[in-house]
């Protein structure tokens, strides 16, 4: 399995997966044209994030979203990995474990890069169960959110 950036030519496979996700995990329908400009801008501000995919024998099985947050605590740059989706059919072969470790890697070659986040909804139990056998930790926080 190959680990890489992802090129803006993998952005309309992006686009379906999280229409997939949305469905999957919210039974909510996303709006194709705002979703697909919302993954283009990614492409187009790499300020935004970072998208990494997933390739089995040259076919995109996975994809998720590294964005920033800055921690003055830190000094840093604290990665937040969204947007995560792996097609039905390679879920629980370990994608999202090599995906993370990628991630992971990546940070710990990085003096500037001080962790990783993620945020997952309480009712997905599967979702935690990957995170925590990847090695990640539930913290002391939580997370309030206003969205328009």
């Amino acid at each position: 399995m190959l680990i890489r950036k992802a090129q803006p030519q993998d952005a309309g496979t992006i686009a379906r997966f999280q229409q997939a996700m949305a469905w999957e995990t919210e039974n909510l329908q996303l709006d194709n044209t705002v979703l697909h400009q919302g993954v283009q801008a990614v492409f187009d501000d790499p300020s935004k994030g970072i998208y990494y995919v997933a390739e089995q024998e040259g076919n995109i099985v996975a994809s998720l979203l590294t964005t920033f947050e800055w921690s003055d605590w830190r000094n840093g740059t604290v990665l937040w990995i969204q947007s995560v989706y792996v097609s039905r059919e390679f879920r629980q072969q370990g994608v999202y474990s090599a995906m993370y470790s990628h991630i992971r890697r990546i940070v710990e070659q990085n003096d500037q890069l001080k962790g990783i986040r993620l945020y997952a909804d309480k009712s997905n139990q599967t979702a935690q169960l990957v995170y925590q056998k990847a090695g990640m930790t539930a913290d002391h926080y939580l997370l309030y959110e206003w969205l328009k």
